[in-house]
Formats: structure tokens, C-alpha cells, sequence
């Protein structure tokens, strides 16, 4: 995997000449036809986040994932078998096709710990392996061989503690698919951040525009502004704000930027609350004390910078995973349900804390960040207004915007390789 310093007169896009540097056209952001296409091409093949192996600490427990994405009600359990491995399956009962697991409303997601997985319908069970154990008045059906009829599979990996399933039997591994990338981050103490803040919203816009908003740093002198001080506003205004390193290791790609609030050379630069809890929108300032923190893997922050604050990497399609300068991750997650709609998810993951100061310190985090996401995710909507109108279909994107420019190119060739081998996708 290449690693490039930017020269002081040069680009980093020059480094991707099959990106070009042309106008990007978002047509693909308001076309239904192209999204249906996506759900294909994309949600249906390849590897996709659904959670991380803490949520199963015990043999039995399970939590469902809706996955709208990949199709209108599609649903899967994931659970922890006897033997310690994680299985997923379609939420579906082999009998009359009824929901399999769920509490009061079946479109919601639930989790919990079970011996067996019962129907709600007509009690026919199924082991945490799958397998159709016990039909309600079996000498009632003709021929029945429950072995033919056990619960349909769905494809289950995990990398680093994270678990992905994917629909396609056929694709390649996860750690093919993750690839140097994934294999770079390999050691990251992930295992001890199990102190977990999450939000979840429905945001009115196509799902590449919030990545979009994510993966450059260009916006924040001008939209954040309000979250610094005046002082320290003024000065990101005047110098901009640029990243550190750009990477794409396609259909993956990270961005890598400075932390100069964790804790900030000049404590005047933040506000009173940040400085009573030592903390902020880089999260706590004192690092927790756990292995794997002082010798990081050689993919965290590549360009070796001494300001480095976050390491934000896009693993297509819709993961997200941030690492943080002072010892703490996060992930994003965002679920298409429509052209212009999708779930947007974020999960902030800390060491416990041992005192009240500490719990308070990553809970200042969790809300800080909320604002600036709220803050992103505001434009949004507005953005998919008005690219709809078609008033303007091709826009330039600067030499930061990179990850913007690969974004759209990789789904888009997703999207023209099925195409091309004779799939075709009929508008809803």
C-alpha cells in the first residue's frame, strides 16, 4: 500500500489519475433506478458491518440487524453458537415465512439470550445452529424432513472483533476483501473500549452524501465554526483546514488529519467545560492505561505526524471506523432505505471509565460529537433538495475532497460491472 507526502506544490488526487479531476456528476445520488441498482449490486455482494462480537458475550446471545438496504424487510439474526462461533441467519421461519425473532414491533431491532429460536406463529423451534429441532404436531405434515428445513444462512466473518456477514455465498473472504487496509490496523486494542455511547437518526438524503460530509475536512473552518472559541475560529478560518495523509486502497480509502485539541497547547483555545473535564470533541485527554495503546500498528497514522489526531477509514460500503489520537474509536454506519433517505448509526467506544470524572469525560465526548454530527447531518437534506431539482448535475471537488471523488467512481463501477453482466434493475 503506497504512501504518499503531499509536496508543497502537488496534489494528492494526482497520486489516482484513474479518479481524474474532472467535475463529479451526483446524479447518483437522486436516480431510483440507480439506487435499486446499488441495492444489487453493492448491499447484496458485498461484506457489510452489523456489529461487534461484544454484543454476544454468551453462548445464545443474538441480536437482529434490519437491513432495508439490501431489500425492502429484509432481516438477520446473529448469535453465538454452543461452541463459541458467530453464525448469522435470514429472520425467517421455514414454515409460513413469519417473522422468526422479534419482541412487540417486527420492524424493530432486538437482541437478547435464548437456548433455541421459537416461531410466534406455530412453534416450530430452531437450535442456535439453525437447525429445525421441534415441529408442532409434525405427524400433521406430509413427508417432512427437518433436516431440509432448517434456517437459511447468510455468510459470517469477523475481523479484529468486528462482524460482517455478507449475502453473496460466492464472494471472496473478509480479509481479502478488507484487505491492507484492514490488515494494517491489525493489534488495535479494540477488545478494550467496551464503554459504548450510540445515536441512531433517519436522515433525508441519499446515503453517499454523509459519507461525503464525513471524509473531508474543507467544511470545517466555515460550518464547526460556532463550536470553537472565537479565537480559535478565526485562526482555522485564516490558515484552513488540511488533512495530514490521504489514502485509497480501492474500494477502501482513509483520511488522516491533526488533534490539536487533546489536550490543545493553549487551554484558552477551548471551552470551560472542556477544561474542568478534560475533555472535548477528541474525546478525553488522558489516555487510558492498557496495552496496545504506546506501540500502535503501522497503519495508524501512516504519515507519522507528531500533531496526528484522528484516522478516519472508509471501508466500503458503509462502514466507518475512526481511531483517536487519545485512545478511543468510533463507527459509522449508513443503511440506504430509499434514494434519498437512509439510517445513519454511530456507536463512540471508550476504555471503562474508574472514577465519576472519567465517566463524565467520555460522556462530554459523546455529547460534543453529537453536535458536530448534528451539524453535518443539517445539511444534508438541503443538499438533496436542491441536487434533485437537476438544476446543476456536475460539481467540482478540490484536492481534498478525494475520498469524495473515489466514493462515487467505486460505486459507480459496482453499479456498471453488474450491469454489465446482463443484470438490469427496473425502477420501483
Amino acid at each position: 500500500m503506497p504512501h504518499f507526502t503531499k509536496p508543497a506544490e502537488g496534489s494528492w488526487t494526482q497520486h489516482y489519475p484513474e479518479l481524474g479531476t474532472a467535475p463529479v456528476d451526483y446524479t447518483d445520488s437522486i436516480d431510483p433506478k440507480h439506487f435499486e441498482a446499488e441495492r444489487e449490486a453493492i448491499f447484496k455482494r458485498t461484506w457489510l458491518n452489523v456489529g461487534r462480537v461484544e454484543r454476544l458475550p454468551r453462548a445464545g446471545s443474538y441480536f437482529t440487524k434490519e437491513l432495508p438496504s439490501a431489500g425492502p424487510g429484509m432481516s438477520v439474526i446473529i448469535v453465538k453458537t454452543k461452541d463459541g462461533s458467530v453464525k448469522a441467519f435470514h429472520n425467517v421461519c421455514r414454515h409460513r415465512g413469519n417473522k422468526l425473532v422479534w419482541n412487540d414491533f417486527p420492524h424493530q431491532e432486538t437482541s437478547g439470550t435464548c437456548r433455541q429460536f421459537t416461531c410466534k406463529y406455530h412453534a416450530w423451534r430452531y437450535s442456535l445452529d439453525g437447525d429445525l429441532t421441534f415441529v408442532q404436531q409434525e405427524d400433521e405434515f406430509f413427508d417432512l424432513d427437518k433436516d431440509q428445513y432448517g434456517l437459511v444462512p447468510v455468510r459470517c466473518e469477523e475481523w479484529e472483533g468486528f462482524i460482517f456477514i455478507n449475502f453473496d455465498q460466492t464472494a471472496k473472504p473478509l480479509a481479502d476483501y478488507l484487505g491492507p487496509m484492514a490488515k494494517g490496523l491489525e493489534g488495535y486494542p479494540f477488545h478494550e473500549m467496551t464503554e459504548v455511547y450510540s445515536y441512531r437518526a433517519e436522515v433525508g438524503s441519499n446515503w453517499k452524501l454523509f459519507i461525503d460530509a464525513f471524509v473531508e475536512f474543507y467544511h470545517a473552518p466555515v460550518l464547526h465554526q460556532g463550536q470553537y472559541t472565537k479565537e480559535e475560529a478565526a485562526k482555522i478560518q485564516k490558515y484552513g483546514f488540511e488533512a495530514l495523509h490521504y489514502e485509497i486502497a480501492s474500494p477502501h480509502s482513509m483520511i488522516s488529519t491533526w488533534g490539536g485539541q487533546s489536550p490543545p497547547a493553549d487551554l484558552n483555545m477551548v471551552k470551560p467545560m472542556d477544561r474542568v473535564l478534560r475533555s472535548g470533541l477528541f474525546g478525553p485527554w488522558d489516555r487510558p492505561d492498557i496495552e496496545g495503546l504506546d506501540e500502535l500498528p503501522p497503519g495508524v497514522n501512516p504519515a507519522r505526524a507528531k500533531q496526528w489526531g484522528i484516522d478516519s477509514f472508509v471501508f466500503f460500503p458503509n462502514f466507518m471506523l475512526l481511531l483517536w489520537a487519545p485512545g478511543w474509536f468510533l463507527t459509522y454506519h449508513y443503511w440506504p432505505t430509499a434514494v434519498d433517505r437512509h439510517i445513519f448509526e454511530c456507536s463512540l467506544y471508550f476504555v471503562p471509565p474508574k472514577s465519576a470524572r472519567e465517566r463524565l469525560a467520555q460522556e462530554l465526548a459523546a455529547v460534543t460529537f453529537k453536535e458536530y454530527a448534528l451539524q453535518d447531518a443539517n445539511t444534508l437534506e438541503a443538499t438533496q433538495t436542491m441536487i434533485g431539482t437537476k438544476v446543476v448535475t456536475d460539481f467540482p471537488l478540490c484536492d481534498q475532497e478525494i475520498l469524495l471523488r473515489n466514493l462515487h467512481k467505486v460505486a459507480g463501477d459496482y453499479v456498471k460491472e453488474y450491469q454489465h453482466n446482463g443484470h438490469h434493475v427496473a425502477a420501483r
